[in-house]
């Protein structure tokens, strides 16, 4: 073994989950029942302080001493109204961001502040969201809180015509409606301009942006443009500048480069380090996830934002595997793509753009299609043990259906296969095999004079097909019906696998639970495929005779929230805010089992889906069940949000590896698989058929696809190989990807979420603190610069009472012998099974990554505790201040060139940044690009010292500390004077006082 391996891979820590959790209680605000639920807040955002609160509210005691409104809900409309009362140095209104996950109450906490508002005489509120079913929500939140005198006006059923015939309330309206033309014919051509009469010159109301998410991609990227959703969401509120807005989305604050429509927030712009938008993505982007942790806990500290979840505790969840038969593996293989097309030349680019995105759907449903049976029988059973069903889709297949329904001329025989049709309609619609009457015609050749070339000519045409001026290529017959020939050829292979292919998921899943009778469907479709009790298929309209089209989802969702159906199926589309809990307040209070046949490309997605039936005010929580099949990707997807639902619902581990046991990554692909020549020659042969590698023509030099690095892409073209070669790829690209990502780690370019310290055996000392005024938009704030002193290991004395509840045969101590020098280690067996170990050391403590017997007994030698004793001692001692590197070879180059290294050092320092860094952004990246280059990552650090202050905050690299510390103590003084001089004109002019609170 090298000498430097061992020492880099004791340090293996997981620096922090990507998220941890702690329980949310409002800090500052004392008024309100406890919420009915618990909730959690991210572990960065909980160790920051929000303002003190100065607003008084107006809202009724009786719908504060009720429980209308929960104490965390009073406190998001608190600070709102407060945030509100704050002008940024522009001169506009400063708004506030409420990125509450589902179930929280996000609705109850929108109309308490549209309420608030409206008591104190502000009576006009706007309310945009993503669906016109949501404006009965509306109405039910305003009603539950005590508000239901404000009524509630849809923008489409509004006449620009009659707009002075609602004077005041709530417009609700979808985003796609404001950007819509009014059809009525009336003063106002376009919606924007109806609003913004509606409101006035002065409007200094409520605008609420629920799901605002929507309104992204205001800032284009690469050479994409800005949506007209996006410019008039800007629009709006550049025309409104008085207007109290407020963002609503769970979603808002963590892909920053989708908050540019969020400019009343004062983080960009005057008075800020960033001068635009574009400044502020570019710095955040460069930095990773960290920086928008930064971003996030500063909005916090000045009260403008607020994020909590609801916890998952009580939630259970399990992976069900679904694995695939060999008739199943046999049609997924037939399938091949690469197999049916062999015209490439002759395909256009918006042509294989039309294949590639055919072929993402098919495979996508022949994946989802391998589940069906197992979800039927799952959802029988659960239904029979007294539980109620509600199945998660993507997308419902509608289009297939109705271009099925087209040709057979309004029958069907069969149910419509989604799979067949994407494939079928491919192959028609965008195969390059021109019907020849029509290609002449376009070319502008009469076929009467056209004579057909000789075979002589014919080779000489195709010789010189490159020559300009001659369309004998294009227009030889020949060419024509050999394209003709082939898409003849296709469709009858097609036609061929149909047998084996599967109908589409939605109508086979209603028809095999017993029926639209029995199912309550809530998607966007209009009709569905149904067999009747002759045998016969048939389509049919979802509209009733007394339910219209508009309300027919929340007709179903009531059925099932009433018991009279106790299987929900619901498409993404149709589920946006959609509540499906075990609410204490409806008839079916069974416990929901929530199944996903398709998961999210997203853990946050995921969630937000899940959060349909997880809710505050319910009887029982969700189980969730992850139906899996056996294709690369999805089993390892399932096992991030899994870990994402776990740390969500376990807040306290009390010591965060005590849990490393806990194997997740048993849904890993069998890691044997083993990479031959002749498998590489297939998975090479495979990434030619599906586009990732591609083919010269003449000289048969194989190139990259010019998108080679795009996870999504990979991801979705490898659904097109053969069953065992797309699972051995992706074994192989996950190890590759482990092994980047341990490289990233070693040289700082890796987010590794937040470094989480004295939470378990580590002792934290602060040892100094530095504090710097720093200039904010409203208020002067600062920012502290902490030195810490961070100590793990484990003393002698510690490691004799671990050793004394050893009762494993090979448990115990064991020798090492490196270059000479000796040292000790503990080892207690916590998988027998596996024969996997935990490893404790004098300089780290308790390893996090559990070793084999087999790699323990290579290195070392077992011994008495009186032979280790000595070495043990000795490496403790010397690690206070030694790194292993050099321990083992008496030198380091990391420390030989000047810099710092902490591998396997037992007391670290750190530098912590702290307060308001957003303030002070544009000097801390100075120095970090200065001296770290800019590609290191920044980060957050979570810290609970001995006497039990928590400190949370940007870690400063050693050689960055002096130069900040100049740059913030310049900018101090200044700022120091600038107050000053505040205070002294205040002492002049006492009538005018700067700031002044009206409720």
């Amino acid at each position: 073994m090298k000498e430097e391996e061992e020492p880099e891979e004791e340090e293996e820590e997981e620096l922090g989950h990507a998220e941890t959790y702690a329980e949310y209680m409002p800090m500052k605000l004392r008024i309100g029942l406890r919420h009915p639920d618990p909730v959690v807040e991210t572990s960065s955002l909980s160790s920051v302080n929000p303002p003190d609160v100065w607003y008084r509210l107006s809202i009724p005691e009786e719908t504060i001493d009720r429980g209308w409104l929960s104490a965390l809900q009073l406190e998001a409309i608190t600070y709102a109204a407060q945030q509100h009362e704050t002008f940024l140095p522009n001169g506009d209104r400063a708004s506030y961001l409420i990125g509450d996950g589902a179930g929280v109450g996000k609705g109850r906490t929108i109309a308490g502040i549209i309420y608030e508002n409206y008591l104190l005489g502000r009576k006009r509120s706007l309310w945009f969201s993503v669906s016109n079913d949501l404006k009965y929500d509306a109405e039910r939140d305003l009603r539950d809180i005590g508000a239901k005198n404000i009524q509630v006006h849809s923008l489409n059923k509004i006449s620009s015509k009659h707009n002075g015939s609602v004077k005041k309330g709530v417009i609700f309206a979808t985003y796609s409606s404001l950007i819509g033309e009014s059809q009525s014919g009336g003063k106002y051509k376009t919606r924007l301009k109806q609003l913004l009469h509606w409101c006035g010159d002065d409007f200094d109301g409520v605008i609420i942006f629920d799901e605002c998410h929507k309104a992204k991609n205001v800032c284009p990227i690469g050479s994409s443009k800005p949506t007209k959703t996006g410019l008039a969401v800007l629009e709006l509120q550049n025309k409104l500048p008085k207007a109290r807005v407020v963002y609503a989305s769970a979603t808002g604050a963590s892909e920053p480069r989708n908050m540019a429509y969020m400019n009343r927030l004062g983080i960009w712009g005057e008075g800020t380090p960033f001068k635009e938008f574009t400044n502020f993505i570019q710095a955040v982007e460069r930095r990773g996830v960290g920086a928008m942790e930064i971003v996030a806990m500063d909005m916090k500290l000045r009260g403008m934002y607020i994020a909590r979840q609801l916890s998952f505790t009580g939630v259970t969840f399990k992976i069900e595997e679904v694995p695939l038969t060999q008739d199943y593996i046999k049609m997924y293989n037939k399938s091949q793509a690469a197999n049916l097309m062999d015209a490439e030349q002759r395909m256009k680019k918006s042509m294989w753009g039309q294949f590639w995105s055919a072929h993402q759907r098919f495979f996508k449903y022949l994946c989802i299609a391998s589940k069906v049976r197992r979800v039927v029988q799952l959802a029988r059973e659960e239904v029979k043990n007294g539980k109620c069903v509600v199945i998660g889709l993507q997308s419902t297949g509608e289009a297939r259906t109705l271009e099925a329904l087209e040709e057979g001329g309004g029958e069907l025989n069969d149910f419509v296969s989604t799979a067949k049709g994407v494939l079928q309609s491919l192959v028609e619609k965008h195969f390059p095999a021109p019907d020849r009457q029509k290609l002449f015609s376009l070319l502008g050749i009469d076929l009467s004079v056209k004579e057909t070339p000789s075979p002589s000519e014919t080779s000489k045409e195709k010789k010189g097909k490159k020559r300009k001026g001659t369309n004998s290529c294009v227009t030889s017959q020949d060419a024509v019906e050999d394209a003709q020939r082939m898409k003849r050829d296709l469709l009858e292979q097609l036609e061929q696998l149909a047998e084996n292919l599967p109908p589409n998921t939605l109508d086979e899943l209603i028809d095999e639970l017993g029926g639209p009778d029995i199912v309550a469907e809530m998607t966007g479709r209009k009709g569905r495929v149904v067999s009747n009790d002759d045998g016969t298929i048939s389509y049919e309209s979802r509209s009733e005779l007394d339910v219209p089209v508009e309300i027919l989802n929340l007709t179903e969702k009531q059925r099932f929230m009433d018991g009279d159906k106790n299987i929900a199926i619901i498409s993404e589309a149709a589920s946006s805010g959609i509540s499906l809990q075990a609410d204490r307040r409806v008839k079916n209070q069974r416990r929901r089992v929530h199944m996903t046949l398709e998961l999210p490309w997203s853990a946050d997605r995921a969630i937000q889906q899940f959060g349909r039936t997880h809710r505050s005010n319910q009887v029982t929580a969700p189980e969730y069940v992850f139906l899996i099949s056996e294709l690369a990707g999805e089993q390892r997807f399932a096992s991030i949000v899994a870990k994402r639902l776990e740390s969500l619902g376990a807040l306290t581990h009390g010591d965060r590896r005590a849990t490393e046991t806990r194997d997740l990554s048993r849904f890993n692909f069998d890691n044997k698989v083993r990479l031959d020549y002749t498998h590489t020659v297939k998975i090479r042969n495979g990434l030619i058929g599906v586009g990732l590698i591609n083919v010269e023509d003449r000289s048969g030099v194989l190139s990259l696809d010019k998108d080679y690095n795009n996870i999504g892409k990979f991801l979705n073209r490898i659904l097109g190989m053969e069953v065992h070669q797309q699972n051995a790829l992706f074994q192989y690209f996950s190890d590759t990807l482990y092994a980047v990502i341990q490289n990233a780690k070693k040289t700082g370019r890796y987010d590794m979420g937040i470094l989480d310290l004295g939470s378990g055996d580590e002792k934290v000392k602060k040892v100094d603190v530095k504090k710097f005024l720093t200039p904010g938009y409203s208020t002067s704030g600062h920012v502290e610069l902490y030195t810490v002193s961070v100590e793990r290991g484990m003393s002698w004395e510690d490691a004799t009472h671990v050793w004394a509840d050893q009762n494993g045969p090979d448990d115990g101590f064991y020798v090492q012998v490196r270059n000479n020098k000796k040292i000790s280690i503990l080892v207690k067996e916590v998988n027998l099974k596996k024969r996997l170990f935990m490893v404790y050391r004098p300089n780290i403590g308790k390893q996090v990554k559990l070793e084999t017997y087999a790699d323990i007994k290579k290195r070392s030698k077992k011994v008495l505790s009186d032979d280790a004793k000595q070495h043990w001692i000795d490496q403790y001692n010397s690690s206070a201040n030694v790194c292993s590197h050099a321990y083992w070879r008496g030198n380091c180059k990391k420390v030989s060139v000047g810099l710092q290294c902490e591998i396997g050092l037992r007391c670290r320092t750190y530098y912590v940044l702290c307060g308001s860094v957003l303030s002070v952004w544009t000097k801390v990246e100075g120095v970090l690009a200065s001296v770290s280059g800019a590609n290191v990552k920044m980060q957050i650090v979570r810290l609970r010292t001995e006497d039990g202050q928590r400190i949370v905050g940007l870690i400063i690299p050693a050689n960055c500390v002096s130069p900040l510390i100049n740059i913030l103590s310049s900018s101090d003084q200044s700022q120091q004077l600038a107050v000053q001089q505040q205070q002294m004109w205040q002492q002049l002019h006492p009538q005018s006082i700067s700031h002044t609170i009206n409720t």
